[in-house]
């Protein structure tokens, strides 16, 4: 349907992987990269980047580890330039609610001159199913650091969704499309519905936060890690982002998903199946 592929940065990411498919299934060539491709693409290594680049015209674009990281925006903005001079002429960008270094990223792009899309996210859904707070779900009890925040959890499924129109549609160009799910909940909240859905008691657990980064420390978990998830539960979880969004509506025309359906779905899946998940214990 195109003569150029659409670069896709991440993709083994819970977004990624779900724009490819979907670009893919829609006769779409694409071109998703990350550190173990041909080409291959690290952002740590900016001479991977011109390569990754060449002979696209559009990219969605997802940074690791997060946007609200001290470099991101220099890096962005380095990469910006790099995909200008190769001649990019759109770009998606995948970004977080409340991040002051995440809007900063999304600065960068909006003034480089470079056709741009900047998709705004709450947390997603998928981090209980397919991120960290997997294995806690899987092992009957959820320890996160203390908090009664309400957020808005919003749908891979629907980002994806939302990421592949402003891709394939120019009607979506040089637009900001803020993602939340249709209610927002707290943890104790999300995990007394999946509880609830599995059959089986589900314990949320909340300790202080320097109790939390301690034991991520304790575990080897990288300092850039430790650094994000404390940014995330004291400045982003502060209640600036409990507020929902019509984004989803906006770019797609339906309401966005919401967190029970989200639980069916993953519980249709099997990533909760402590009998058969290798993630338990």
């Amino acid at each position: 349907m195109q003569d150029s592929p659409i670069l896709i940065i991440g993709k083994n990411g819970k977004t990624g992987a779900r724009v490819d498919q979907r670009l893919q299934s829609l006769g779409y060539a694409t071109r998703p990269v990350s550190r173990s491709t041909a080409p291959s693409f690290d952002w740590e290594d900016p001479a991977t980047w011109e390569s990754a680049i060449k002979g696209t015209r559009s990219a969605y674009v997802t940074y690791q580890p997060d946007l609200a990281v001290p470099r991101a925006e220099a890096t962005i903005k380095s990469f910006v330039r790099v995909a200008a001079e190769a001649g990019l002429e759109h770009m998606v960008l995948l970004s977080g609610r409340g991040e002051e270094g995440a809007q900063r990223a999304e600065d960068v792009l909006i003034s480089s001159g470079i056709p741009w899309n900047i998709v705004r996210c709450s947390w997603f859904n998928q981090n209980f199913s397919e991120n960290f707070m997997l294995e806690g779900i899987l092992a009957g009890e959820l320890v996160l650091p203390a908090t009664d925040t309400l957020e808005p959890f919003v749908d891979a499924d629907d980002i994806a969704d939302v990421a592949v129109a402003t891709l394939t549609d120019p009607r979506h160009r040089n637009k900001l499309y803020e993602l939340t799910g249709p209610r927002a909940l707290n943890f104790a909240q999300c995990i007394e519905e999946v509880s609830e859905a599995l059959g089986r008691p589900v314990k949320y657990t909340p300790v202080p936060l320097n109790d939390y980064i301690n034991a991520l420390r304790e575990q080897g978990v990288s300092e850039d890690y430790q650094w994000l998830l404390r940014e995330l539960f004291t400045v982003v979880f502060d209640g600036r982002n409990s507020n929902v969004m019509t984004g989803v509506e906006e770019a797609l025309g339906r309401p966005a998903t919401d967190f029970k359906a989200y639980v069916q779905k993953t519980i249709g899946s099997g990533a909760w199946n402590t009998t058969t998940n290798p993630n338990v214990g």
